[in-house]
């Protein structure tokens, strides 16, 4: 029994690392393949303006992609911090709608008795105050990246 299970994660391993070192050789080929294209184009450029104005012309393509890619990973975590706020959301309004967890609350309520649980449920909501200002306090400080 643990053999078959022993073999499937061999064999899961051994494809993962195949697949992953054929991307690397791609990846690494595609690095290459890009550098010649802008030796080429470099060149191009070299010939008939000078080597001023082909440096130029290539730190100003290289400028827009970069232009791109950080806009394209700013949208990307917005996007992100957006969805997991609606998850969070929802998440919590699931909870607070589930009936067994409605059904759990008033056992909860049953069993320790309304005049005890008053203090632990004051306490509880400074406590879950206290946390929500410090998270919100370090919310608004830019993540380091």
């Amino acid at each position: 029994m643990f053999q078959r299970i022993i073999d499937d994660v061999k064999l899961s391993v051994g494809t993962g690392l195949r697949q992953t070192s054929l991307a690397a050789m791609a990846a690494v080929a595609l690095f290459i393949t890009t550098s010649f294209l802008c030796a080429a184009a470099f060149v191009a450029v070299l010939d008939p303006y000078g080597l001023i104005e082909a440096c130029l012309a290539g730190a100003g393509l290289f400028f827009i992609v970069t232009l791109i890619a950080a806009g394209t990973y700013l949208m990307r975590k917005r996007q992100i911090e957006r969805q997991a706020k609606a998850r969070a959301k929802s998440t919590a309004q699931a909870m607070l709608a589930d009936p067994m967890v409605v059904a759990a609350g008033l056992q909860v309520v049953r069993a320790i008795g309304v005049k005890r649980l008053v203090p632990i449920l004051a306490v509880g909501g400074l406590a879950l105050g206290l946390l929500a200002g410090r998270n919100s306090a370090a919310g608004d400080q830019a993540p380091a990246e």
